[in-house]
C-alpha cells in the first residue's frame, strides 16, 4: 500500500496550481489582424518558439515533484491482527563439549551433533509456521538465545549462529572457563519454564529438551524444574542424542593438522526420562539424523489454540525519485530559459 508521511506539504499544491492558472492566463494573446497580411514576411518556425513554452511547464512539474518529495511517499506492509491455531514452543538445546562429537556423520560429510540439531530444529520451525516459538541453549550456564515469536526467519538466523563454547586456557595450560564446558540441564528448563509462564493467551505451552550429557552444574538442580513445570502446567518433551560409550571427536594434532580422537560422552537418559514422565511429555532416544527427524515429526503432531498475532507496518520510503525527479526537472527548466532567452526564470 502506498501513503504520506507528512500529507500537510501537499497543502503547497495549492499556490502552484494558482502559478499555473496565472501563467496559463498570462500567455501570449492571438495575433494582431492586419489586412494586408500577404505583404508581411512568412512566419517561420524555429526551436526556440517550439520550447518556448516547455519552460514555464518544466519548472511547474520540477516544482511539483520536490512538494511530494517533502510530503515522504511511503510504501508500507499494513498492520493486521489475525487468528492463528497455533502453541508455544521453547526449545532448550544443549551446547555444552559433548555435542562437538561427530558420530551422526554421514558418508558424504563430517557433521557434528550440534549441527544435526540445528538443521534438524530448523524444518521442524518450517513446518511449525504459526507457532511461537523460542530458544533457548545451555552448557555451564542458560541464556536465553531468542524470545517466543512468530518472526521464524529470524529465529533461524539465531539458530544458526549457535555453537558450543570453546575452551579458554593460560600460559599454563590450564583451562580458564571450564564451567562453560559443563551440562546444566535444570537451569535450561527453569529459563524455559520462566519464559513460558509469560505467555497466558496461549493454553498450550510445551518444552522440547534436547540433551546428549548429564547434569551436573547449575543453579537450578533438576527436580526443582521438574516442580517448577509442573506447577505452571508446562508440558516437556526430551530428546536424549546418543548413548553412552566413545564417540569420536575432531582434534588437532602436533602439526595443527584435522585429526579424529575418541572420547567418551555419557547421557542420562533416566532423568531425560523422568523429566518428560512427570510433566506428561515424551522421551526419545535418538543415535542417528533419521530419529531425530521422526521425535520432531512426533512432537509436531501437538494439540493446537487459537491465539491473536499482530502483524507491524514496515514502511520503505519512496521521496528518494520524487525529489531526484524535481531537481531534474528545475535545472532542466533553467537551462533551457537560459538557452531561450539568455536569463534564468
Amino acid at each position: 500500500m502506498f501513503r504520506f508521511a507528512d500529507p500537510l506539504y501537499l497543502l503547497l499544491l495549492i499556490p502552484l496550481a494558482a502559478l499555473a492558472a496565472w501563467l496559463w492566463r498570462s500567455r501570449p494573446s492571438a495575433p494582431l489582424l492586419f489586412s494586408a497580411g500577404a505583404r508581411l514576411p512568412q512566419n517561420r518556425t524555429t526551436w526556440r518558439t517550439l520550447f518556448l513554452p516547455l519552460s514555464p511547464l518544466l519548472f511547474l512539474l520540477g516544482l511539483g515533484a520536490i512538494i511530494i518529495a517533502l510530503a515522504r511517499p511511503q510504501s508500507f506492509l499494513q498492520r493486521t491482527l489475525k487468528n492463528t491455531e497455533a502453541i508455544a514452543i521453547q526449545m532448550v538445546v544443549d551446547c555444552s563439549g559433548s555435542m562437538e562429537a561427530l558420530d551422526f556423520s554421514t558418508r558424504d560429510e563430517m557433521k557434528s551433533r550440534l549441527t544435526v540439531v540445528k538443521e534438524t530444529f530448523a524444518r521442524f520451525i518450517g513446518r511449525r509456521t504459526g507457532d511461537l516459538i523460542g530458544l533457548i541453549t545451555f552448557a555451564g550456564y542458560a541464556s536465553t538465545r531468542a524470545p517466543l515469536t512468530l518472526d521464524h526467519p529470524a529465529l533461524l538466523h539465531v539458530l544458526n549462529g549457535v555453537e558450543v563454547p570453546q575452551g579458554v586456557f593460560d600460559s599454563a595450560g590450564r583451562i580458564l572457563n571450564e564451567e562453560e564446558m559443563l551440562t546444566a540441564i535444570g537451569d535450561g528448563l527453569a529459563t524455559a519454564c520462566a519464559r513460558l509462564e509469560k505467555t497466558p493467551q496461549v493454553k498450550s505451552r510445551i518444552v522440547v529438551l534436547l540433551s546428549d550429557g548429564e547434569s551436573n552444574t547449575g543453579l537450578i538442580k533438576p527436580p526443582q524444574a521438574i516442580e517448577i513445570a509442573k506447577t505452571l502446567g508446562i508440558k516437556v518433551y526430551t530428546i536424549g542424542i546418543g548413548t553412552t560409550g566413545q564417540a569420536p571427536f575432531k582434534v588437532r594434532d602436533a602439526f595443527g593438522r584435522n585429526a579424529i580422537q575418541y572420547g567418551q560422552v555419557r547421557i542420562d537418559e533416566d532423568l531425560l526420562r523422568r523429566i518428560a514422565q512427570d510433566t506428561g511429555g515424551t522421551y526419545f532416544n535418538v543415535q542417528d539424523p533419521q530419529g531425530l527427524d521422526r521425535a520432531l515429526t512426533g512432537i509436531d503432531k501437538l494439540e493446537k489454540t487459537t491465539i491473536d498475532s499482530t502483524v507491524f507496518n514496515h514502511y520503505r520510503e519512496c521521496m528518494a525519485p520524487f525529489l531526484a525527479a524535481g531537481l531534474l526537472l528545475l535545472a532542466a527548466a533553467c537551462g533551457l530559459q537560459v538557452a531561450l532567452r539568455g536569463e534564468v526564470i
